[in-house]
């Protein structure tokens, strides 16, 4: 299977379950892979046939924001269901990391699969 990826999209968001985490923006850091076929688009160079990272890049933190909620494993959940619904994906693998969100560690965060490999 080939893949259309996004590795280390950092994003500003409010998220959180405490209340002074609802009064700021923290950092998340994404990093996507979404099942594709790339033959299609590289037949004849033409970006419309395959994932436009750019445009998804803009659309994650777009929902991140739009759709604020108090886990990430929320946000794992709803933001892969709006992907693989809005560019029809038909698999992806989704980690959401919180820098910083617990003392000594570099990130933490959850990584979730969804849809059909092919």
């Amino acid at each position: 299977m080939d893949k259309v990826f996004i590795k280390g999209l950092r994003i500003q968001t409010t998220i959180g379950f405490y209340p002074w985490e609802k009064e700021i923006k923290q950092t998340l850091v994404i990093d996507l892979a979404m099942g594709w076929n790339t033959a299609a688009a590289a037949e004849n160079d033409e970006l419309a046939k395959t994932l436009d990272y750019a445009d998804i890049s803009l659309e994650i933190e777009k929902f991140a924001n739009a759709n604020p909620v108090d886990l990430i494993e929320t946000l794992a959940e709803r933001l892969a269901s709006f992907l693989i619904n809005q560019y029809h994906i038909p698999w992806l693998k989704l980690s959401i990391g919180k820098p910083g969100a617990v003392h000594n560690t570099d990130t933490v965060g959850v990584e979730i699969e969804r849809g059909q490999a092919g």
